[in-house]
């Protein structure tokens, strides 16, 4: 129904906007991403949109870039995850760092997201760790929100093959072909070179 709203911030909360759209208030849940790059109250800002209708209730999501709206609606998509649950997956970890963790299948980032156990975590995984496009992957430069960086012996992997010039796209993706054989870091990053590309 919305793609998007563009207008004047009227009001800033903790965990959302007021967009005015020519004298017309539109409240929007927000991340911690979108609210960072939120300008100042009185200052023009576009938010791309998903509008979720319960039995209850009709709500507004906002996003900052495509790419947060996209995997916002990727989130929710997955069993047992809803609409705050993805806010709240997006408020605590940037979309690059998201969909590293998911590519690389390193579950144990995800559960530091306050709400998310390992068995979500291990879901999250499962159901997207071959839906993540490379886009998400070396992108979403806009997003902002304070990271929680994918962990363990898989991003430390990553980190290494970003230094020897590979893409985000192309680091993530040579790991999580490789990701589970060993715990090793070393081991890890010479299967991932083996592997080419």
């Amino acid at each position: 129904m919305f793609a998007h709203i563009d207008g004047i911030v009227a009001e800033k909360g903790t965990d959302y906007l007021v967009i005015d759209c020519h004298g017309v208030g539109y409240l929007l849940n927000v991340s911690g991403a979108t609210l960072s790059v939120a300008p100042p109250v009185g200052e023009r800002m576009k938010l791309y949109c998903v509008l979720n209708v319960r039995e209850d209730a009709m709500e507004l999501f906002g996003f900052h870039s495509r790419e947060e709206k996209r995997m916002y609606e990727r989130l929710k998509g997955v069993t047992g995850v809803g609409s705050r649950t993805a806010l709240q997956i997006l408020s605590a970890m940037s979309v690059r760092d998201l969909s590293i963790a998911l590519v690389s299948g390193d579950a144990n980032a995800l559960t530091r997201v306050p709400g998310i156990g390992k068995k979500t975590a291990q879901r999250l995984v499962l159901e997207l760790k071959d839906k993540i496009d490379d886009e998400q992957l070396v992108g979403a430069a806009a997003s902002t929100a304070p990271a929680v960086s994918a962990s363990g012996p898989e991003a430390e992997a990553i980190e290494a093959l970003l230094a020897l010039g590979y893409s985000s796209a192309e680091a993530a993706k040579s790991v999580a072909r490789v990701a589970g054989q060993t715990t090793d870091v070393n081991q890890l990053i010479f299967l991932a070179l083996k592997g080419g590309k």
